[in-house]
């Protein structure tokens, strides 16, 4: 679907740094015209005076928009889910979880990825470590460490790296758990410029996606950029899917989406052969 849209790719509707980042290159396009022009001797044309008003209308419109933009993604969101961070994470099984939540680093971007066995194997998205230069991992506890990319499947938007250690912390796997409308899950990863933020939501139906042999689940719960590779975990404190993106929904509005943690089972019996 075309408005599906992963830590990855930009999205259709402009965030407050794609807004700022249009705002600052027509800004340098515009001194480097005008620096050209006195270069070359010739004196910047005047503008009119309605032409001014309308660019400088245009200025103000684009400096409050960004402010408001800055405001409304990073203040009221922010704010909202690090008091829910805070709240869930008072709780001694969410402290538990987040030890095993890794911060992914590939060179040019961040993303998140959990640990499912002691001896560092990691599971993420495919396309959080695709044009990955480097790769390492940072543990809440452990700390940073150097990562090998093990297998993708791009297919389904999964990916297994391992770091070379012992004893890490580590999230079980559900085995075949039956994706119930409503039930209460939690997840949680890196979204924005955040580390460690455990979250809430509730599961909607499955759906079937254009391009995917398999249907993925729908969750209706604040997911941000950054939350890529992020473990959808249920009351048993068991992973049972992992966040890839997110999409709107109507009439809900923007929706997480998570693959099942069936096809990370069917991907670690690839591995195992």
């Amino acid at each position: 679907m075309s408005d599906i849209h992963n830590a990855t790719t930009k999205e259709e509707e402009l965030t407050e740094e794609e807004f700022i980042e249009l705002v600052l290159e027509e800004q340098q396009k515009a001194l480097a015209q005008e620096r050209e022009e006195r270069f070359h001797g010739r004196k910047p044309k005047k503008q009119k005076p309605f032409v001014r008003w309308i660019v400088w209308g245009i200025a103000l419109m684009l400096f409050f928009n960004t402010f408001a933009l800055i405001f409304q993604i990073y203040s009221i969101p922010a704010i909202e889910f690090m008091k829910v961070s805070t709240r869930l994470s008072a709780q001694e099984d969410i402290q538990t979880y987040k030890k095993a939540i890794v911060e992914i680093s590939t060179g040019s971007s961040k993303g998140t990825g959990f640990a499912i066995s002691s001896d560092g194997l990691i599971v993420t998205n495919a396309h959080v470590v695709e044009h990955a230069t480097t790769l390492s991992v940072v543990f809440p506890d452990e700390g940073l460490m150097e990562a090998t990319l093990i297998e993708s499947y791009p297919a389904i938007d999964l990916a297994l790296i391992q770091v070379q250690a012992e004893q890490l912390p580590y999230l079980p796997l559900a085995e075949d758990p039956p994706f119930s409308t409503d039930e209460h899950v939690y997840f949680i990863g890196n979204p924005l410029a955040f580390t460690g933020i455990a979250n809430e939501g509730t599961l909607l139906e499955p759906i079937q996606l254009e391009d995917w042999q398999e249907p993925v689940v729908m969750l209706q719960a604040p997911v941000y950029r950054g939350n890529s590779g992020s473990p959808v975990i249920d009351q048993y404190g068991e992973v049972i899917g992992i966040i890839f993106a997110t999409m709107k929904y109507e009439p809900i509005g923007r929706v997480g989406l998570f693959v099942p943690v069936q096809q990370l089972h069917h991907v670690l019996e690839q591995h195992k052969k």
